[in-house]
């Protein structure tokens, strides 16, 4: 008889916003893929840079994604468990997904036990540590005072400037991100975690390339796709205890 259990989904790097390759049916093909969640959905991981660019204000949130946020809407009411991390693009959460839709905010790295396996997981941008100018980057963006600082901008010259700044990276630096199998500096950050405590899995997302490995001790090591270009997400079922590449353009 077949071992039936729950299934769990993550999805990372759809940079919702990013108007480059067709954007809006970027979107479309990820509101297919959620309204499309099967009743033994469990939860979703929303792996970081879901959104190309996303800064609260205290009143004010970015314009447009109606449909995907309809949609985690209505995964929030049926019940579905729903995770963000953020990413190096969407990083300015400060509540609204909380508390409009019930998505619980996580931090990286992130321990779960599901049904006796082992996850890691996380956006993955600065986990690795060794890149010094990123790690200055990323405490300017994290400062309070920065950020309240940028608060006081007009988001007319705010959102103008992060979307002109995201696409110029996404076209200058497009081929930089690749997996580099046991070369990758998240892989030997996955090597290096699993010295202290035992994994089964590692997740991440930002390198843009999707591909799996194996670690050291055995762990299965998957980094999830983009949906500039592609869109692979992986899904966990706990009842086989087997993890399966699917993509959005199915």
């Amino acid at each position: 008889m077949e071992n039936k259990g729950s299934l769990y989904y993550f999805i990372s790097d759809v940079h919702l916003g990013l108007d480059y390759h067709n954007p809006l049916e970027r979107e479309k093909k990820l509101v297919r893929v959620l309204e499309g969640l099967p009743a033994e959905t469990e939860a979703v991981f929303l792996m970081g840079d879901i959104f190309d660019f996303w800064y609260e204000y205290k009143y004010v949130v970015p314009k447009g994604f109606t449909r995907t946020l309809g949609v985690l809407a209505r995964l929030s009411d049926r019940g579905v468990k729903l995770y963000f991390f953020r990413g190096n693009h969407d990083l300015w959460v400060f509540g609204y997904f909380e508390k409009e839709l019930g998505i619980k905010i996580l931090e990286q790295p992130y321990f779960v036990d599901i049904n006796g396996k082992q996850f890691c997981l996380g956006h993955g941008d600065g986990l690795a540590g060794g890149d010094r100018g990123y790690a200055i980057l990323k405490s300017i963006f994290y400062n309070k005072f920065l950020q309240w600082a940028f608060s006081n901008i007009h988001p007319r010259w705010a959102f103008g400037f992060a979307h002109k700044w995201s696409k110029h990276n996404r076209l200058t630096c497009e081929n930089l991100n690749k997996f580099r199998g046991e070369n990758d500096p998240l892989y030997k950050y996955a090597c290096r975690t699993e010295q202290d405590r035992h994994v089964d899995f590692f997740i991440f997302g930002h390198v843009h390339t999707p591909g799996n490995n194996t670690t050291h001790k055995g762990a299965g090591f998957y980094i999830l796709g983009e949906w500039i270009h592609g869109c692979e997400y992986l899904v966990y079922d706990s009842g086989t205890e087997c993890m399966e590449w699917r993509s959005g353009n199915n």
